[in-house]
């Protein structure tokens, strides 16, 4: 974990590290499963406990930078 000093409730831009090509497209597809599973969710082929099974699983596969908030 990188822990990044603030001074005055200001982060410098320049501590904030950048993502690579590859870190952007783990984020383009955890939102393309996303919108997936949450159009299977409203059309009523999946149930709300199978919608966050899969999306749980969609967290660990693509290692999008919200899984690092969200279990």
């Amino acid at each position: 974990m990188q822990v990044i000093q603030t001074i005055d409730g200001r982060v410098n831009p320049a501590d904030v590290p950048k993502p690579t090509n590859e870190d952007m497209q783990n984020e383009y597809n955890y939102f393309l499963a996303e919108q997936l599973t949450k159009k299977l969710l409203d059309e009523g082929r999946i149930s709300s406990d199978e919608f966050d099974k899969i999306m749980a699983k969609n967290r660990k596969s693509f290692s999008p930078f919200i899984s690092k908030i969200v279990p």
